[in-house]
C-alpha cells in the first residue's frame, strides 16, 4: 500500500508542480552556470547507493560533503541557493526518486555515502531496511539541529511505529513546518 500511495501521490504532485518545477529550473539556470540538477550519491534501502536529484543550490566547486561540515557554507551558495533551501524547493526533484522507487515520501532521510557514523548507527538499529524518505520522523522533530544519535533514535522509533496513518501525520507536520520554515537549513 505504501508503494502505491507513493506512486499515485508522486505522479499527482509531479503533474501539479510541473510549472513551478520548470520555473525553478529556469531560475537556477539563469543565475548560475552548470547543470540545473545536482545528483547526490545517497544510501537507499539496505545501504545501496542511488543517485538523488536536487535543484543545485551550491556552486560547482563545492566539496561533496554535508553542508554543516563546510567552512562558511554561505560562500558556496548560488544566487538563488539560499531561497531554494529556505523554501525547500531544492527538494522537489526528489519526486523522481519517489516515482522510480528509490525513495518514499516518508522514511529516514537518505544519508550521504560518506556519513559513516550515521550509516553504522542506522544499520545497527535496522533503519537501513527502509526506503529513505523525502521527509521523516527525525526531520519533523529537529531536522539538521539534531545530533546523529538522537536522529537515529527517532528513525528507529519510526521503524517501530510506521503505518499509513503515522506517515500521513508526518506529511502533515512537514507541510506545516515547510510553510513556517521551521528547522529549514539556509
Amino acid at each position: 500500500m505504501k508503494r502505491l500511495f507513493d506512486l499515485v501521490l508522486g505522479l499527482a504532485a509531479g503533474l501539479c508542480l510541473l510549472l513551478p518545477l520548470l520555473l525553478v529550473a529556469l531560475l537556477v539556470r539563469a543565475t548560475s552556470g552548470g547543470p540545473v540538477l545536482y545528483w547526490s550519491d545517497r544510501l537507499g534501502r539496505r545501504n545501496v547507493i542511488f543517485r538523488m536529484p536536487k535543484f543545485r543550490t551550491m556552486k560547482l566547486d563545492t566539496p561533496a560533503v554535508a553542508t554543516h561540515l563546510l567552512d562558511n557554507p554561505d560562500r558556496f551558495l548560488t544566487p538563488v541557493g539560499s531561497l531554494l533551501r529556505k523554501t525547500s524547493l531544492d527538494e522537489l526533484p526528489q519526486l523522481w526518486s519517489i516515482i522510480k522507487g528509490d525513495m518514499s515520501f516518508v522514511g529516514p532521510r537518505p544519508a550521504l555515502f560518506s556519513q559513516h557514523d550515521l550509516i553504522a548507527l542506522r544499520t545497527q538499529h535496522g533503519v537501513h531496511e527502509l526506503l529513505p524518505g523525502l521527509t521523516g520522523w527525525a526531520q519533523v522533530n529537529g531536522r539538521d539541529e539534531l545530533p546523529i544519535p538522537q536522529k537515529v533514535q527517532l528513525d528507529a522509533e519510526y521503524v517501530r511505529r510506521q503505518s499509513f496513518w503515522f506517515d500521513l501525520h508526518i506529511l502533515w507536520i512537514t507541510f506545516v513546518k515547510v510553510l513556517r520554515r521551521d528547522g529549514v537549513s539556509h
